[in-house]
């Protein structure tokens, strides 16, 4: 089977995809219900979506917020700061970056609802005792405190500008683009021609002949779609703000990750021990014990009927012959030898030959990597060729392994039935998990009536000891 590779896995893959689906497996076709609801440019619409409004009002209430929150820190940090002299200063300043951080909680929320942004809160305060010392020394050492009451400083005088920007943009837009509705209102009530564009002592130009009032409405067009663009990049530096001093530092977030990772991989290490007790109780250590008691039958046997006696040894014969193979399987799937001895294309080669269906294996390698890496990649391709044994009803199969840069690269690829979903729960998301607990990724294209595409990256690391 020629082997097809998706572009939704970026250039670093290196390989083209079908003509008939786009990423992820979505079929690419002009006739559909989004695209016709999306007929109108996105510029036309801009001005009236509601990602867009709630930009705006974001920059709108930016400044009332701003305003006070930056009155509350300066006065009670400065307050703070002038009785450090005293005891009294310190539960002042600790209680002044506690309002900060209540603050900025407003401000992630803020930000939830109107851009659509999701931060996640920052690390808690590290209370390790009762009291009010304790609770003031947390809140004092906490790197999100001082992060909230730098966020309280800065946001006022950007949020000064953006108010302006923002208003005077859309203001006068809206103000050009209708003024062919209301310029009468100057003949009328003003006692001007319209519009008064330019004046000085002798000489003054109005806006008001129908080219002129033209020209203003296009002018006026223009600005107005040109608005949400320009608040958009406001609200870009917002962005920026809220995720960079109101979320999680980037030790902390990393902490997390590798807190989470270490307890995937306890998890992960305990279920094999657990697999690997299960099957010697069950199937070895069983077989085992009724070998024994054959033997034992075969024993007493012997003198009084030696044909039964041959023919129960030669039943235990078999039989120890299932308890190796099943010994063999069950060191196959701790670390096979051949992994060791000859590396991945050797070991892929291996499984692929125990699929219910025919598989091409492809591993482009100039090194071996890591042992451990090695290991993953190994068992990956196991499990994802094994899914194609039981569920996929495919008639062929491809794996192929190659290294980009610093990541180790593989893919499999059958043409069953489709259909599979990292996120529903199956093996595959305890695959990703795994993956993820060593900073790999694991992508799964398979759209109803197939091909399924699997592409797992795993971080590069050279076998220093080959």
């Amino acid at each position: 089977m020629a082997m097809e590779y998706g572009q939704e896995y970026g250039p670093q893959y290196g390989r083209g995809h079908g003509p008939d689906h786009g990423p992820r497996g979505i079929s690419r076709h002009p006739a559909s219900t989004g695209d016709r609801r999306r007929r109108l440019p996105a510029g036309l619409r801009a001005p009236f979506e509601a990602r867009n409004l709630g930009e705006f009002a974001y920059v709108l209430l930016s400044l009332p917020i701003s305003v006070l929150v930056f009155t509350f820190a300066v006065t009670t940090v400065s307050l703070g700061a002038g009785l450090l002299v005293t005891f009294l200063g310190v539960p002042v300043l600790a209680a002044a970056l506690a309002g900060c951080r209540g603050f900025g909680a407003l401000e992630r929320a803020r930000a939830r609802g109107l851009l659509g942004l999701e931060v996640a809160a920052p690390e808690p305060l590290r209370v390790k005792k009762r009291g009010a010392l304790a609770w003031t020394g947390a809140v004092l050492k906490s790197g999100a405190s001082w992060r909230a009451l730098l966020y309280a400083v800065l946001h006022l005088p950007w949020a000064v500008f953006s108010f302006a920007v923002a208003v005077a943009v859309w203001t006068t837009g809206w103000a050009m683009l209708t003024y062919p509705l209301w310029f009468w209102v100057f003949p009328t009530y003003t006692g001007q021609d319209g519009l008064q564009l330019y004046g000085d002592a002798t000489h003054r130009v109005y806006l008001d002949n129908p080219f002129e009032i033209t020209v203003t409405a296009l002018v006026g067009l223009l600005s107005t779609l040109a608005a949400p663009w320009i608040v958009r990049a406001l609200t870009t530096v917002d962005r920026l703000l809220v995720q960079g001093l109101l979320g999680p530092s980037r030790l902390v977030t990393r902490v997390v990750e590798l807190e989470s990772d270490r307890g995937v991989v306890v998890d992960t290490a305990a279920a094999d021990l657990r697999r690997i007790e299960r099957d010697l109780h069950d199937g070895a250590q069983a077989r085992l014990v009724n070998l024994a008691m054959d033997l034992g039958l075969a024993k007493e046997k012997l003198r009084e009927d030696p044909k039964a006696a041959a023919r129960m040894v030669d039943e235990a014969h078999g039989e120890v012959k299932t308890v190796l193979q099943e010994l063999r399987d069950l060191a196959r799937g701790i670390h096979p030898a051949v992994l060791t001895d000859r590396g991945l294309d050797a070991a892929l080669s291996s499984v692929a030959s125990r699929c219910t269906v025919p598989v091409r294996v492809d591993v482009d390698l100039t090194e071996r990597p890591a042992p451990a890496i090695e290991g993953i990649a190994y068992f990956t391709v196991s499990e994802l060729l094994q899914n194609i044994s039981k569920h996929s009803g495919a008639r062929s199969a491809a794996v192929e392994v190659w290294r980009t840069e610093n990541r180790l690269m593989l893919q499999v690829v059958d043409d069953g039935v489709g259909g599979a979903d990292a996120a529903a729960g199956s093996g595959l998301a305890g695959l990703a998990e795994r993956l993820d607990a060593v900073d790999g990724i694991l992508v799964v294209d398979s759209p109803a009536g197939g091909p399924t595409r699997v592409t797992a990256e795993l971080p590069w690391r050279s076998d220093r000891l080959g």
